[in-house]
């Protein structure tokens, strides 16, 4: 994590800037042999290292660690008691920077590289220049830095616990909403199974009865009771199995009608007394392509039975390269037409959409009415 701080931290950050300018400007020109311009400068440097911490977090402590090596090998100290090769600021300038560049999520291995180079920095620099500082002066900055290191690494623990947190939370979140979906489903399907799927079941009681029921019913009247309880079968089936589906979860779903099942729904609306040709491919496609082609046969032989009785309907699918593309067309109806909903149209537009097909509706100028979908072979 990375940016300068928000709010009233942003304040305290740079005040802290401004204040270790100013300091350690002081401290150089005064107890170091330096003139006030190198100390600026030095002081600058300081600063620049410390607003880097929170923005560029890996400048930051080469910058300041380098900053550190100019100021030891300028400065002379005015006396024995002056700390050297780390001055006061340059001791806690270069922790501050060490404990923000931890908290902000540096490894421990790299943290513990540049604590060591600086330990390291501070012996090269009693070996060059004895003369100019003391042995048990190195043990300030070896202690105050690795202090600042166990702070930033115990900020950064805290940070990442705070983190892991708000994603559990926002995980129980998910999974709560996905266990109201799930509940919903449930009711759905509930309703479904006690109107829709009782009332299915009380046609084919009645259809499969009536010639039992009703005397002397004409042999063609018999037949047709018996298509219309064999229709009530298969959309009793149909519905058990959306209710299996809204009630399974995720990866329990079993499998989806296709290309192979075109025949058979055609032979069954054949049945109903619906007037079909079929030229449809069994070639192999997307299983997700597959169903969506079946369920835009069905509807289109729906729409056609149901608004133009009586009319011949074309049904064509033929797959051309990486494209499917499903046809269902009718003539004019010989009875009255009937008014629809247009949410048989608009499902089969939103399911053609999933798989990033198209799908064109419109009538055709003998009074009839086509449907063609172009469904890629592949799901996307």
């Amino acid at each position: 994590m990375t940016g300068w701080p928000q709010g009233r931290w942003a304040w305290v950050a740079g005040a802290g800037t401004a204040v270790l300018l100013v300091l350690t400007t002081m401290d150089l020109g005064q107890h170091y042999q330096l003139p006030l311009g190198a100390a600026l400068a030095l002081g600058a440097a300081r600063a620049l290292s410390l607003g880097l911490a929170w923005i560029r977090p890996r400048i930051s402590l080469p910058a300041s660690l380098l900053t550190s090596v100019l100021t030891a090998a300028v400065s002379l100290p005015v006396s024995n008691d002056e700390p050297w090769p780390w001055p006061v600021t340059s001791v806690f300038g270069h922790s501050i920077v060490l404990a923000i560049t931890t908290a902000r999520g540096a490894s421990r291995k790299q943290i513990a590289a540049w604590w060591v180079a600086t330990q390291l920095t501070g012996v090269v620099a009693m070996l060059l220049a004895p003369e100019r500082g003391s042995w048990v002066g190195l043990l300030t900055m070896a202690v105050l830095s690795l202090v600042a290191v166990v702070i930033g690494d115990l900020q950064s623990s805290r940070a990442q616990a705070r983190q892991q947190l708000v994603e559990q939370e926002e995980l129980t979140e998910a999974e709560r909403a996905e266990r109201a979906l799930w509940q919903e489903r449930a009711r759905i399907a509930r309703e479904l199974h006690d109107v829709v799927a009782h009332h299915l079941s009380v046609v084919v009681v009645r259809a499969d009865s009536a010639p039992h029921r009703l005397q002397a019913l004409p042999e063609e009247v018999q037949v047709e009771f018996a298509g219309i309880a064999e229709e009530a079968r298969s959309s009793l089936t149909e519905m058990r199995r959306v209710l299996r589906l809204l009630r399974a979860e995720p990866g329990e779903l079993e499998p989806q009608p296709g290309l192979e099942d075109l025949p058979g729904l055609v032979e069954r609306a054949r049945q109903a007394g619906a007037s079909i040709e079929l030229d449809a491919t069994t070639a192999e496609v997307d299983p997700a392509v597959g169903l969506t082609a079946y369920r835009v046969v069905q509807e289109g032989i729906s729409n056609a039975v149901r608004h133009a009785p009586g009319a011949l309907i074309s049904v064509t699918v033929r797959r051309q390269a990486t494209e499917l593309t499903v046809t269902v067309s009718n003539g004019r109806g010989a009875g009255t037409e009937k008014s629809g909903s247009g949410q048989g149209l608009l499902g089969m537009r939103e399911r053609v959409s999933l798989v990033d097909g198209t799908v064109r509706a419109e009538s055709t100028p003998d009074g009839g009415f086509v449907v063609e979908a172009v469904l890629p072979v592949q799901a996307r």
